[in-house]
């Protein structure tokens, strides 16, 4: 894994929700739906709900506004089958892009996502052909203070089952693998850690600098993709300069 911070790419794209949340919400409230609809309103005992609520709450997203979505889930959903797709691609230069969606209509959301990628100067490309440079893990983000021991919270996420921890410049990151992410994370909520970002995303084992109009394409590709409707996450190795966070 190169110095490249883990929670860069998740902080960008939690800016550019902050700049769009009703539409953040919209899908989040999908995935709730979708979450309820396979297991149950039921946080406790449905594992999947229980994730998508953390994300939402990472979100800012209201406690009525999560309780409202889960109990209208399935009328939200009408009659439409949601479908989970994950996209992979190249964008200019090779970067490495996956994409992931939740559909009622493959056929749309497909030429969609060919005509991002070949107007963007890149291209869509079969699956599996840039998730293997990916690791799945859950990641932790806790802004620091001066209430915060760091000693403590390495030692407590650590014994809670984290696989590494680290502090940046304004924050602590925690690595856990898939499986042991809602432990770390229940366990550091009810000793009243307050997270910047708690999610299980793909983080890319190597990163790719851009320069010039590669940088400015990448870029319009990335925004094209994160305003489609159907799109719920992208995951990508483009190491982005910080000027394009603003």
């Amino acid at each position: 894994m190169s110095g490249h911070s883990k929670w860069a790419n998740i902080r960008h794209k939690k800016e550019k929700t902050d700049a769009q949340k009703g539409k953040i919400f919209t899908k989040i409230g999908r995935e709730i739906a979708v979450a309820v609809r396979e297991g149950g309103p039921d946080p406790n005992v449905n594992s999947k709900l229980k994730d998508v609520i953390a994300k939402a709450k990472a979100n800012n997203m209201p406690n009525d506004t999560i309780a409202r979505s889960i109990k209208k889930a399935s009328g939200e959903l009408g009659g439409a089958n949601y479908e989970e797709i994950v996209y992979e691609g190249y964008g200019p230069s090779g970067v490495a892009v996956i994409v992931e969606a939740m559909t009622d209509n493959k056929n749309r959301t497909a030429g969609d996502m060919r005509h991002y990628f070949d107007k963007f100067g890149g291209n869509l490309g079969a699956n599996g052909c840039v998730s293997w440079m990916f690791d799945k893990k859950g990641v932790i983000a806790i802004e620091k203070s001066g209430d915060i021991d760091e000693d403590e919270l390495m030692m407590e996420a650590l014994e809670a089952g984290a696989e590494d921890f680290s502090s940046e410049d304004e924050y602590f990151e925690i690595l856990t693998s898939p499986e042991a992410f809602p432990q770390v994370r229940d366990t550091l909520e009810s000793k009243g850690f307050t997270f910047a970002s708690a999610e299980v995303t793909m983080l890319p084992q190597n990163t790719v600098k851009l320069e010039g109009d590669d940088a400015v394409k990448m870029q319009r590709l990335i925004d094209a993709l994160e305003d489609n409707d159907d799109v719920q996450n992208v995951y990508h190795n483009w190491d982005m300069p910080e000027e394009t966070d603003d």
